[in-house]
């Protein structure tokens, strides 16, 4: 199976889900069979006026992942995950990051057609 990326508040699977994708604290990128994880920082996209969630795309784009479990995404942000080939599992909210791959590894993901945030003006 291949990597995939959880928005998270922390660098642990037992810290929240972060259910903003461009402005998540970071991601936790893991193997959901071994259950193998790092943490990837995404300060930087937090501190942008705009583009966050395309730089936030790019940045999980660099670590391979095929699959990125969010709270919301915005258009832009959508497009590029779309273009890097990666499917977007949205509407995960009010739980870990634990609890996300749980619901992931079980089959209980709402895939995305589209964005389910508007873009920031």
């Amino acid at each position: 199976m291949s990597k995939i990326a959880v928005c998270s508040e922390g660098p642990g699977l037992d810290d929240l889900l972060d259910p903003r994708f461009g402005r998540a604290a970071g991601f936790i990128i893991v193997d959901p069979d071994t259950m193998v994880f790092e943490y990837v920082d995404n300060g930087s996209s937090q501190a942008m006026g705009q583009g966050a969630g395309i730089q936030a795309a790019e940045t999980v784009a660099r670590t391979g992942v095929k699959v990125v479990l969010t709270g919301s995404v915005g258009p832009k942000a959508f497009q590029a995950l779309q273009a890097a080939g990666i499917k977007v599992g949205q509407n995960f909210d009010n739980m870990s990051v634990r609890q996300a791959l749980e619901r992931y590894r079980s089959g209980q993901v709402e895939w995305a057609e589209q964005p389910n945030r508007q873009g920031r003006r």
